[in-house]
């Protein structure tokens, strides 16, 4: 695998929006952070030597992938039982899939009752939404 790949299988997935934060990382959200969505995965394309993504692992599965070579608390975000993956060959193609897919899910799991709603929307609708809750933010930002 790679983050090309990766980032195929997790644009695969339901409501998932990407966006470009701090620095090089691509940041994965289920739903658009707009209307309350939340990150589950985060790809670092800087190849500075630190962890190539760090994804929610939940706090059942978090210990046990610890115990696995190239598989380190996330900075910043073990406490919400992040994990980071320092190399592409720690999982294989399938692997990779299940736990991010679980990453997803639960991170799903875990959204405002709001956001799940907007999200249960047509698509249409929930386009109308996202862009109107970005225009507010982004006129609301203007004032200050």
């Amino acid at each position: 695998m790679d983050v090309e790949q990766i980032r195929s299988l997790l644009l695969e997935m339901p409501h998932v929006v990407e966006t470009m934060q701090w620095g090089a990382n691509l940041v994965f959200w289920v739903g658009d952070k707009a209307i309350g969505g939340k990150m589950f995965a985060l790809a670092n394309l800087d190849g500075d030597g630190r962890a190539v993504i760090s994804f929610c692992a939940g706090q059942e599965r978090y210990p046990e992938l610890l115990e696995h070579e190239g598989i380190l608390p996330a900075p910043y975000l073990a406490r919400a039982w992040w994990v980071a993956i320092e190399r592409w060959d720690v999982f294989r193609t399938a692997e990779w899939k299940t736990e991010l897919t679980a990453a997803h899910a639960i991170v799903a799991a875990r959204l405002p009752r709001r956001t799940r709603d907007t999200l249960a929307l047509p698509l249409r609708e929930q386009k109308r939404l996202i862009s109107e809750r970005k225009a507010a933010l982004a006129a609301a930002g203007k004032k200050t």
